[in-house]
Order: C-alpha cells, then sequence, then structure tokens
C-alpha cells in the first residue's frame, strides 16, 4: 500500500511525525504537508503567488517528502500531480492537535487536505485528536491504524473522506473498545465573540467557541465523542443538492421565455 500524508500543523508537527512513523511500518509513505500552521483554513487554495517546495530528507539522505508554503489543499494537489513519486492508494491528513467534528469540518483544514483529495477520487481519511497538553499521538496513531486499513481496503463511495476523532481519554488509556460510526453535528457552534480594545485602542472581536452546538435527537459525532467513543463519520464532496435542482428545474422549466414566444 503506498499512502499520501498531509496536515494542516505543518511538516514538523508531532502528529503527523507519528502517524508517519506508524504507517511507514505498514506500508510506503511520503509527506508532503504546509511549512507553518495552516489550521482553520478548509480547502483554500493558493493562485496570487507561487508554490515553492522544499524537498526533507532523513538521516541517511533520503528524501521523505516535501514543505509548501502553501495550504493543505495545495500540499495534496501538488503531491498528487507533482511530487509524489508514487500514485497513492490512499491520502491520509493528521494527527490534528484538537478534534475535528461538527460543523469544524467545514472550517477545518485537516479535513479540507482530505478533500482536495477526494477531489481527484482518491481515497481519503482525515484523523484528529482532542486538544490536551499532553495529545499522545504516537497512540492515537498505532491506534487508528487498524481502522485506517480497513478503509484503504474496502469499496467506500467514491469522492468522500473518511473523519475520525479520538478522544483524549481513548489515548490515554491506550485502547480502543469501539468506533461507532455516526453522522456529522450539523447545529452551529461557536458564533459568540469576546470584545474589548486592543493596546493601541482600536475594538476587536475575538471567536470563541461558545456556545456549543444544541444536541441533535440522534446520536451524532460531537455526542459521540464527548462519551468517550472514537467516531467514525463520512462525508462526501457534492456541492449538488439533487432535490433543490429538481426544484429549480420545475420553478424554471413551466413556460417558454418571452422572446421565444411568437
Amino acid at each position: 500500500m503506498k499512502i499520501l500524508i498531509t496536515n494542516d500543523d505543518g511538516f514538523f508537527a508531532e502528529g503527523l511525525q507519528a502517524l508517519a512513523a506508524e504507517i511507514s511500518k505498514h506500508a510506503d509513505v511520503f509527506i508532503v504537508a504546509p511549512s507553518i500552521e495552516q489550521s482553520g483554513i478548509s480547502q483554500a487554495i493558493t493562485f496570487m503567488r507561487p508554490l515553492n517546495p522544499k524537498p526533507v530528507e532523513d538521516d541517511s539522505d533520503n528524501l521523505i517528502g516535501y514543505t509548501v508554503n502553501g495550504t493543505p489543499a495545495d500540499c495534496v494537489k501538488l503531491g498528487l500531480h507533482e511530487l509524489c513519486p508514487f500514485k497513492p492508494d490512499l491520502i491520509v491528513s493528521g494527527i490534528n492537535n484538537g478534534l475535528n467534528v461538527g460543523v469544524n469540518v467545514c472550517h477545518s483544514g485537516t479535513v479540507g487536505g482530505a478533500f482536495a483529495a477526494s477531489m481527484f477520487d482518491v481515497p481519503a481519511i482525515s484523523l484528529s485528536v482532542e486538544s490536551s497538553d499532553n495529545p499522545l499521538f504516537e497512540n492515537v496513531a498505532s491506534l487508528a491504524w487498524p481502522t485506517i486499513k480497513r478503509l484503504a481496503e474496502a469499496d467506500l463511495p467514491p469522492r468522500t473522506v473518511s473523519n475520525i476523532n479520538f478522544p483524549s481519554i481513548v489515548a490515554e488509556r491506550n485502547e480502543v473498545t469501539e468506533v461507532l460510526a455516526v453522522p456529522v453535528e450539523t447545529n452551529p457552534l461557536g458564533y459568540q465573540f469576546q470584545s474589548g480594545r486592543d493596546p493601541k485602542d482600536k475594538p476587536y472581536f475575538w471567536a470563541t467557541n461558545h456556545p456549543a452546538p444544541k444536541p441533535s435527537p440522534f446520536l451524532t459525532d460531537t455526542q459521540a465523542v464527548r462519551q468517550g467513543y472514537v467516531t467514525l463519520s463520512m462525508i462526501a464532496y457534492n456541492p449538488n443538492h439533487n432535490q433543490g435542482n429538481e426544484l429549480l428545474a420545475t420553478m424554471f422549466a413551466s413556460e417558454p421565455s418571452e422572446h421565444h414566444k411568437s
């Protein structure tokens, strides 16, 4: 198996390095990741300036990947089409220091990198762990590998991302008792701001994570991870709303336009 790894915390982030070390025990690995942190950047791309990949070698002078002055999506596109020495069977983005559950999947650079892979029909996984002073990335990488392998070998729907989240208690216990497949919470969160004035007396607003999303009547990723489960959610790259398109087609196909009338 051949796997391309990226993230949004940067090439030398502990989470990525732990993930690469674990996966390299089981598969061929190549890394293309941002040179600096790119959190919260979703699927943003760079097109107003050039990208300058810089090679990274291991202690034996073997090329192990590239740092890129761009976003996770930039890294995936460059990796797939220019830099990776092999055609990857899978792209894994992570390990992110902080959960990517609920509507945060729309903002996450970690998930954004995986989405970039799915656009090109490459199976993709995003992997995150609950933020803490000691995230225990090595434990998460080791515990996540069986799930990563199982997903890589499955016949999954095209243009999808498998989003995995580890609560910190599982990393500390170093044992997975159950991986719970649940939908992503879609209720909004974090729309409140803290306000104040900066040292130059200019007003500012600073985004918070409050309020928490209202719980759905069914179990979602945000609820399950709070209960201590490793969560697995499938999200899809599809900007079309089929029911909405059918409605529009019905609305605007009822009568010919005026200039077509005789």
